[in-house]
């Protein structure tokens, strides 16, 4: 039982990771109907800007304080990215009202690709470090219950209460303001929104700024874990089957898939790695997703759309 413990919250906090990842997919497409392929391009591009701001102001200011230097380097990151957010909308967005989905798609790979040439540009192409202080050395739980305990890592405890957080206020957000309650109008129908007097060209700048907050969240956290570097960005690959079985349109469908497949790729790893050969956590969750679609299509909390003819 000690060890499918140790899996089983090794798994939890993991899945809150995706989660963190997954709810900018779900940002933008409740906003806007589009799949934001831009979203693992935005991690990398607010990790690059929190960690050389941090070491530029260490640098130039003299600073020593961690606390002082991450949280200058944080507002620094937010600033940019909802100034990413506004170019994204003016110049691009803003010229593709009421097109197909297709063209909105193809359009957030182009910022993708250009948000990645422009990180390298602006920060450099190697190695950085984000030190936020999360601690790195693990504890034991329930030492009297188990022999030896239960080891956890702090390091993903603290992320995962940090990225639980966040998605529970974001949840709150939508659900009880007026901004939030906008934005799932103009997802619904872009048209419609504008005819009562919802101002598109503002909710889409909201959005974006949200989800590149979100991006700038992920970023130091996984940038904190894995260090900053460019295959980063692949991170959101992880994140693509939990948005599809939780729902594109579910904050928190985001929550529920992520956790399910943080748990399931652990639990088959553990279990059934050493009888396939390992590797299954690289797989797992794609193909729980294709199992899902079959049965249904619009994910576990998606909303079921009717097209009437």
């Amino acid at each position: 039982m000690g060890p499918f413990l140790e899996t089983l919250i090794g798994g939890l906090m993991a899945g809150m990771l995706y989660s963190l990842i997954a709810l900018g997919f779900v940002l933008i497409f409740k906003a806007s109907g589009v799949f934001n392929f831009a979203q693992g391009a935005m991690v990398l591009f607010a990790a690059l800007a929190m960690a050389r701001f941090a070491e530029w102001i260490q640098k130039y200011t003299g600073l020593d304080g961690k606390v002082v230097v991450n949280l200058l380097a944080f507002v620094g990151a937010l600033a940019v990215m909802v100034v990413v957010a506004w170019l994204v909308e003016r110049l691009a967005l803003s010229k593709l009202v009421n097109q197909e989905g297709v063209t909105l798609l193809m359009a957030t790979l182009g910022i993708a690709y250009l948000l990645e040439g422009l990180g390298q540009t602006l920060f450099g192409n190697d190695i950085y470090k984000i030190d936020i202080g999360l601690p790195k050395d693990p504890m034991f739980l329930f030492e009297d219950v188990f022999q030896g305990g239960i080891l956890v890592s702090k390091e993903d405890l603290y992320a995962a209460l940090i990225a639980a957080a966040l998605v529970a206020g974001l949840s709150l957000f939508f659900q009880k303001t007026a901004t939030g309650r906008a934005l799932r109008a103009v997802a619904d129908d872009h048209q419609a929104a504008q005819s009562i007097g919802i101002p598109l060209s503002r909710i889409w700048v909201i959005v974006w700024s949200v989800a590149g907050f979100v991006a700038l969240v992920a970023g130091m956290i996984w940038g904190s874990k894995l260090g900053v570097q460019f295959s980063l960005s692949l991170v959101a690959l992880k994140a693509l089957p939990v948005v599809i079985l939780g729902g594109l349109t579910s904050v928190p469908g985001a929550i529920v898939g992520g956790l399910l497949i943080g748990v399931g790729e652990k639990l088959s790893e553990a279990y059934l790695g050493p009888m396939l050969g390992g590797g299954i956590e690289y797989w797992f969750g794609y193909v729980l997703v294709l199992v899902v679609l079959l049965v249904r299509p619009q994910g576990l909390f998606g909303e079921k759309i009717i097209d009437r003819v």
